[in-house]
C-alpha cells in the first residue's frame, strides 16, 4: 500500500512565512468564509487589500493571503511608509455571492483586531464595498470619495507601474521615452485600463489581453490598442510584458517563451517562486521589476487617505517610484544578484533598522 503524505500543517505555513496573526472568519448566516492574515507590524499596524476570489480549495486561499500579507509588509517597507503588512481574502465568487449583509459582517471582524488590521479594495471589491465596512469599522481605506475617502485606487497603481516601467526602460535602453515601444498588458481591469490609457498617452503601440473578450475590444477601441487572445500573448515580440490580473504567471513555461526584455506590471506575485524565476529571467537577459514596488501606488494612496495627505503628495510619492525601481536596479546589477532579491534586500534592511530602534525603546 503507498505511504501517503500528510499534507502541510496550518501551523507550518505559518512559520515559513513568519506570520504574527492569522484570522479564519465564519458567518453561516451571510455565508461568508474569510481568512485576515497579518505578517508584521514592526514598522506600524498591518494595512492591505481585501480579494473576493472563487478559490479552488481553502488550502489555495490560505496560501494567496500568506503570500500577498507578506507581500504587502516588504512594500510597505520599500515605499517608506510607516505600516506593516496584512491582507485579506473572502472565499466566493464575487458576482454572485457578495452581499451588504456580507461585507458588513467581514467589517465586524475587522473591528475586532482593535486597529491591527486596515483594509481597503482587491480583486473582487470596490469603493461601494468598503463603505459597506466602514459602516462596521473605521479601519477601512479607499472609501468613495463624497464620504470623504480617496475613492478608487486603481488611477493611483497604474501610474506607479508606468513609472516603474519608465524606470526600466531607461536602464534597458538608455532612455525612458515610450513612443514605438510595445507593451503587452494581461488584465484589464481597473489598474490595467489605467495602464493602457497611460501607455497610450505617450504613443507607445498596446497590446490588451483579458479573459473577457467582450471587455478586450470595448478597451481596444477606446484607447486604440490591439486586443489579443490570452493564448497568444506570450508569442508576441514586444518590448514589454506588464501582467495586471493574477500572480504566477512568470515561471518556467512562461519564461522560456517569453521574447521581451523587460516585465513591469500591477499583478502580485508575479514570480512563481522567486528564488528559481528570478534568476531565470537574469540568465534570459529579461528585466524584472519587482511587483510589490512599481504596484505600490494603490497602497500609497490608501496611507495618504489615513494621513490626510493632499492629492498632490499623493502623486509625488507615487512619482517616487521611479527612483526606488532604478535604486533596485542599480542595486541588482552592482552585487549580481536578481532585482528580486535586490529588492527584497531593501526591504528587510528597513525593518531590521526600524526593529532594532524599537527594542531600545
Amino acid at each position: 500500500m503507498p505511504v501517503q503524505t500528510q499534507p502541510e500543517s496550518i501551523f507550518s505555513q505559518l512559520d515559513a512565512f513568519g506570520h504574527k496573526k492569522v484570522v479564519f472568519c465564519s458567518d453561516p448566516d451571510t455565508g461568508l468564509k474569510a481568512i485576515i492574515a497579518i505578517h508584521d507590524t514592526t514598522l506600524g499596524p498591518a494595512l492591505g487589500g481585501t480579494r473576493m476570489w472563487a478559490y479552488k480549495s481553502e488550502a489555495d486561499a490560505l496560501n494567496d493571503v500568506l503570500r500577498l500579507s507578506k507581500g504587502m509588509t516588504y512594500k510597505c517597507a520599500i515605499a517608506g511608509l510607516n505600516m506593516g503588512g496584512g491582507y485579506s481574502v473572502i472565499i466566493g465568487d464575487s458576482r454572485k455571492d457578495k452581499t451588504e449583509a456580507l461585507m458588513r459582517k467581514f467589517g465586524r471582524y475587522i473591528k475586532n483586531l482593535n486597529g491591527e488590521f486596515t483594509t481597503a479594495e482587491d480583486v473582487g471589491t470596490n469603493p461601494r464595498d468598503m463603505e459597506y465596512i466602514r459602516m462596521e469599522t473605521q479601519h477601512v481605506t479607499g472609501v468613495p470619495e463624497n464620504i470623504g475617502g480617496s475613492g478608487d485606487p486603481s488611477p493611483i497603481t497604474a501610474l506607479g507601474v508606468f513609472m516603474g516601467i519608465k524606470a526600466c526602460l531607461k536602464e534597458q535602453f538608455g532612455s525612458d521615452n515610450l513612443a514605438g515601444r510595445s507593451v503587452i498588458v494581461q488584465g484589464i481591469g481597473h489598474v490595467g485600463e489605467n495602464l493602457v490609457r497611460l501607455l497610450r498617452d505617450e504613443n507607445a503601440k498596446v497590446y490588451a489581453s483579458d479573459i473577457n473578450e467582450e471587455r478586450i475590444g470595448q478597451i481596444a477601441k477606446k484607447y486604440g490598442a490591439q486586443a489579443v487572445s490570452n493564448n497568444t500573448i506570450f508569442d508576441i515580440d514586444a518590448d514589454i510584458y506588464a501582467p495586471c490580473a493574477l500572480g504566477a504567471t512568470i515561471n518556467t513555461q512562461t519564461i522560456n517563451k517569453l521574447k521581451c526584455g523587460i516585465i513591469a506590471g500591477s499583478a502580485n506575485n508575479q514570480l512563481l517562486d522567486e528564488e528559481q524565476h528570478g534568476q531565470m529571467l537574469v540568465d534570459k537577459g529579461i528585466l524584472f521589476a519587482p511587483d510589490y514596488v512599481i504596484n505600490a501606488g494603490g497602497i500609497i494612496n490608501c496611507y495618504s487617505e489615513l494621513m490626510g495627505f493632499s492629492k498632490k503628495r499623493t502623486l509625488q510619492l507615487t512619482e517616487n517610484i521611479y527612483e526606488a525601481t532604478r535604486n533596485i536596479l542599480k542595486l541588482s546589477k552592482s552585487e549580481n544578484i536578481s532585482t528580486i532579491n535586490a529588492a527584497n534586500k531593501i526591504a528587510e534592511k528597513r525593518i531590521a533598522d526600524i526593529r532594532k530602534v524599537k527594542s531600545s525603546y
